[in-house]
């Protein structure tokens, strides 16, 4: 049988593949305490097999690291993260963002624990700044949770100079938030930037003058879902 037809070994070990997405890193710890627990139980008790292992496969489902394709515009500012838009709204960012302090659109998605958690980079450039807020952990889809709530602030610039905002929130579960990029990394629009452990909420603060092209209810799609147009600067 030729390899790559529709019924070969190769071609379904593909499809396999594809449908069952990679673990992003910062989950293996978690998992593999989740098995080892798991072991430990079933070691001691002599039961447990069955719910140690839905319990571990369940956490590496939490993890997943789908791959995702951005569209082609530079102009367009991505949704960093899956889930469901909980606001569209006029907001002064916080000043833990390098942004002008006046109304952004800021559109917030909450992420439940069924969600893909991996975030997204919203747009081409670079990273002009990070900064890590520690805080409370209320419901991410309570509009306090902007500002009382652990937090991680990302402000990218485009090439042209438009800055969008990202922060990382987390929620009432969520206890760690993952991000390995600092001041002056350079990024691409759809890179992995980090993830947040179960439950969270992640706000975007659009460049001034951005009109949101998502409302209230709709699902995103990190890194494809488009938030809003910011057209390129001229001479940039």
């Amino acid at each position: 049988m030729a390899q790559g037809t529709g019924t070969s070994p190769t071609h379904i070990a593909r499809l396999v593949r594809d449908a069952i997405p990679p673990m992003h890193p910062g989950g293996r710890p978690i998992v593999a305490g989740v098995a080892l627990a798991a072991a430990g139980l079933r070691a001691v008790s002599g039961r447990g097999t069955l719910p140690g292992l839905l319990a571990t496969a369940a956490t590496a489902l939490f993890f997943r690291d789908p791959t995702r394709t951005p569209p082609l515009r530079t102009d367009a500012v991505l949704a960093p993260a899956d889930g469901t838009v909980a606001s569209v709204t006029e907001a002064v960012p916080p000043a833990e963002l390098d942004l002008p302090r006046e109304p952004h659109t800021r559109v917030s998605v909450f992420l439940t624990v069924l969600d893909v958690h991996v975030q997204w980079v919203p747009v081409d450039g670079r990273v002009a700044a990070v900064r890590y807020l520690p805080g409370t952990f209320l419901s991410a889809d309570l509009d306090k949770a902007s500002e009382d709530n652990e937090r991680n602030a990302l402000t990218f610039v485009r090439p042209d100079g438009v800055r969008v905002g990202v922060v990382q929130i987390a929620g009432l579960l969520a206890r760690r938030i993952v991000c390995p990029l600092a001041g002056g990394d350079e990024v691409a629009a759809g890179e992995r930037f980090g993830l947040i452990r179960f439950g969270s909420r992640v706000d975007t603060y659009l460049p001034p003058g951005t009109e949101a092209l998502v409302r209230p209810g709709q699902r995103t799609v990190g890194a494809e879902t488009v938030l809003g147009v910011a057209p390129v600067r001229a001479g940039a």
